[in-house]
C-alpha cells in the first residue's frame, strides 16, 4: 500500500510494517470486513489487537499497532497526524509474569483491603475476571453474550448466579458468581448506569464496584503488605485456571477437554493461552 506521503524512512521499519499488515489483512479477510484493509476501522483494529494480545508479546503487539496506526494516518485517513491508536497491553506478557495465589493467600489479601476493594478481589478470584471486567459486570438477563462455540461442561461443578462481562477483543461472555457474592454485588447496584474511564477506556458501570487500575493497585499493595510479595491481580486468573482444571479433570474430563472448557470460561480466543496460566 502506498500512502499520501513518503513517511517511513527506514527500510527495516517498512518491512516490519508490511509483515505486520499482512497478518492484519489475514484477520480482516476472516472477519469479512468490506474493502479489506482499507475498510478496517479504528474500533475493529482495537478488537484485533486485543485478540492478538493473548497470542504475542508486547514488542510484536506494539509493532502491529504502529503499523495499523501508520496506515490509518497516511493511507486511509482514519486518523490525523496527531492521533494515535490506544496502546493495548499484551496479556501473554502479563500472564508470563504473574503466578497463582492459593485460596488462603487470597483470603489474607482481601482482609488487608478496604471493604469495597475486598469484594472485587473475591469476585475476580471466584470468576477469573480481568481488572477491567469488574467494571463491566451485568446480570445475564440484561445482556446477551456473544455467540461462540461452548462445551456443555462449561461451569460444571460451579454453583451461582449467571452474569456477563465485556472482555478482550470486545467479547461478551458469561461468568458465574457465587450466590453469596452475587447478593453483595446486587446491594451495590446503581439506579442508573454510569460512565467510568479506566486507562483511557470508557465503560458503562452498573454497580458501585471497584475495578480497573485502582483496584489492581490496591490488590498489589495489599499482597505486598500481607504476604511480602505480589504477582499482581492477574495472578487471580492463574488461580482460577488452575483450580478449574483440577475440578474438571476430577469430574472425568480429559486434560484437552478441561483446557478447552477453562479457555471458554476465561474468555480466551485460543486454548493455548490458557496453558500459560497453568505454570
Amino acid at each position: 500500500m502506498q500512502g499520501r506521503d513518503n513517511v517511513i524512512s527506514s527500510v527495516g521499519t517498512a518491512r516490519n510494517y508490511q509483515s505486520a499488515l499482512t497478518r492484519v489483512a489475514e484477520w480482516v479477510q476472516g472477519a469479512r470486513i468490506p474493502d479489506g484493509l482499507r475498510g478496517l476501522t479504528p474500533e475493529q483494529a482495537l478488537h484485533y489487537l486485543e485478540q492478538r494480545a493473548q497470542q504475542v508479546g508486547q514488542s510484536a503487539l506494539s509493532m502491529e499497532r504502529q503499523a495499523i496506526q501508520a496506515m490509518f494516518q497516511h493511507v486511509t485517513g482514519h486518523l490525523s497526524e496527531g492521533q494515535t491508536l490506544r496502546v493495548v497491553k499484551s496479556e501473554l506478557d502479563e500472564a508470563l509474569r504473574s503466578r497463582a495465589y492459593t485460596r488462603d493467600q487470597v483470603g489474607l489479601v482481601s482482609q488487608a483491603q478496604q471493604e469495597r476493594n475486598a469484594l472485587s478481589t473475591e469476585l475476580a478470584y471466584a470468576a477469573g475476571l480481568r481488572a477491567h471486567e469488574l467494571l463491566t459486570l451485568r446480570r445475564a438477563d440484561e445482556r446477551t453474550p456473544d455467540s461462540r462455540p461452548a462445551r456443555s461442561e462449561k461451569f460444571l461443578g460451579r454453583q451461582g448466579v449467571l452474569y456477563t462481562v465485556h472482555g478482550k477483543g470486545g467479547l461478551v461472555r458469561h461468568v458465574v458468581i457465587p450466590k453469596r457474592l452475587a447478593e453483595q454485588l446486587e446491594d451495590l447496584r446503581l439506579d442508573v448506569a454510569r460512565l467510568v474511564i479506566d486507562r483511557g477506556i470508557h465503560y458503562q458501570q452498573s454497580y458501585n464496584l471497584a475495578g480497573g487500575h485502582s483496584w489492581s493497585s490496591s490488590y498489589s499493595a495489599a499482597s505486598t503488605r500481607t504476604l511480602g510479595w505480589s504477582t499482581g491481580a492477574h495472578g487471580l486468573r492463574h488461580s482460577y485456571a488452575q483450580e478449574r482444571m483440577g475440578e474438571l479433570q476430577r469430574s472425568g474430563l480429559s486434560r484437552p477437554e478441561a483446557l478447552e472448557t477453562v479457555s471458554q470460561e476465561m474468555g480466551h480466543f485460543r486454548p493455548e493461552i490458557t496453558e500459560v496460566y497453568l505454570r
